[in-house]
């Protein structure tokens, strides 16, 4: 019967173990770190080969589609960084020359990010249109901004 309590103890102990440490490798392979493009410049060794994420705007005329993949480059504060998108979700529709967007993925040995997931979002897309009863010598008594979709892509 003592036998039997002890396999039972380290049956449950292996179990308790296995969950815990599968646990622990989940949450740290998950973690994704957000970075400027300058920064990305001073990450050296296993800080460079970590899950990444990093913002900055489309730099126009620079989306190329390929078969697999979207190359573009970022651009942000007088830097940019090129990247290549190889992830499996179609891009959003937002995603256009000067749209805003979040990249997450690695940092390749050459310098390119190498991105699965995209983000975007078109500054233009919820800008105020200019309602022409509010226009300066108008008679309007009722100050209204209307507000309209930009271009869709």
């Amino acid at each position: 019967m003592k036998n039997g309590k002890g396999k039972f103890l380290l049956a449950g102990t292996i179990i308790l173990g296995t969950t815990v440490w599968l646990g622990w490798v989940g949450v740290t392979e998950s973690k994704t770190y957000y970075y400027t493009i300058a920064e990305l410049e001073t990450l050296r060794g296993a800080q460079a080969q970590r899950r990444l994420r990093v913002a900055g705007d489309v730099q126009p005329g620079s989306i190329e589609r390929y078969r697999g993949r979207v190359d573009f480059v970022l651009e942000q504060e007088g830097r940019t960084l090129p990247v290549s998108y190889v992830g499996q979700n179609p891009l959003p529709d937002t995603f256009v020359d000067r749209a805003q967007a979040l990249v997450e993925g690695r940092l390749a040995p050459d310098g390119r990010f190498i991105a699965d997931h995209v983000q975007a979002k078109c500054a233009s897309k919820y800008e105020a249109v200019p309602n022409p009863s509010t226009t300066p010598g108008s008679s309007a008594s009722s100050p209204a901004t209307s507000y309209t979709s930009g271009p869709s892509e």
